[in-house]
């Protein structure tokens, strides 16, 4: 198994948290033991506007220096911009179009292969299926500049987030629909709990196709502190020769959160658990 922790909660998103200098996540998340970082693109951190070609280069030297990976970009939905590419507003569609081509041009200086795809929402007065149709024309669009740089885009139903992606059936259709052959799928366990499903079900629902997964607890608590079982969804990545990234996306929605110890704490159980898989 490979492991990597997501960067909201060593960077002030969504709100301030304890906030530390994307340098000194790198060293921290290496010396703990991550094999990769999932870098969360906004600010303080990976915001691509603020970016500078030597900027870049900087990062990816620290990177490789530490022998960590960049292993995913994940954009930040909502917000001033939007970023929403179901809107019904053909500007915030474009806009989100372009962000995701921006980040994957950043993708592509860290050498990150994948990078993730929020499907987006719908506000009162819009047809789901016309957001649905928004979404999908605008992820061919990504996909399609994606596949040129080599860049693999993966869909993440977000029950908690969304209305339009909620589960594992969604983002099955969605590929499916869009037919790119550099689109591939993901979940978290947090969305899955929030409705109620089993998540080791998501894993044998989406088999080959699943490239990417967060592991979360119950209420974005370190895997082991909320509740859930994760031996079944362990056991289930192993069964359908899983090969991408375990990556930890907790613990970003309080100041009252120590990173480098639930960094620690999630690697540790996991670890410990992946002996018990048959």
């Amino acid at each position: 198994m490979k492991y990597a922790f997501n960067t909201w909660c060593y960077g002030m998103f969504p709100c301030w948290t304890p906030a530390y200098p994307l340098e000194e996540v790198i060293k921290r998340l290496s010396k703990i033991g991550y094999d990769g970082m999932e870098i969360g693109c906004a600010a303080p951190h990976a915001w691509p506007y603020y970016l500078s070609a030597e900027r870049r280069k900087e990062i990816k030297t620290l990177l490789d220096k530490n022998n960590i990976k960049a292993s995913s970009m994940l954009p930040a939905p909502g917000g001033g911009p939007g970023i929403n590419a179901a809107s019904a507003s053909i500007e915030e569609r474009k806009w989100t179009v372009q962000h995701y081509k921006d980040v994957i041009d950043l993708a592509v200086d860290l050498g990150t292969p994948t990078v993730l795809f929020m499907s987006g929402w719908f506000m009162f007065g819009t047809r789901k299926k016309d957001a649905w149709k928004y979404s999908k024309e605008s992820l061919i669009e990504v996909a399609g500049y994606a596949k040129i740089k080599n860049i693999t885009i993966i869909i993440e139903p977000q029950a908690a987030d969304t209305n339009l992606v909620e589960d594992a059936d969604d983002a099955i259709e969605l590929m499916e629909e869009a037919n790119m052959p550099n689109v591939k799928l993901m979940f978290d366990t947090f969305h899955a709990l929030y409705r109620k499903e089993v998540p080791s079900d998501y894993v044998y629902k989406m088999g080959e196709n699943l490239k990417h997964v967060h592991f979360s607890d119950y209420n974005r608590l370190a895997p082991g502190q909320g509740g859930m079982d994760f031996l079944p969804v362990m056991q289930a990545l192993k069964d359908v020769k899983f090969d991408g990234y375990i990556t930890m996306e907790i613990g970003f929605d309080s100041r009252a959160v120590h990173p480098d110890s639930i960094a620690r704490q999630a690697l540790e159980f996991l670890k410990d658990m992946e002996k018990q898989l048959k």
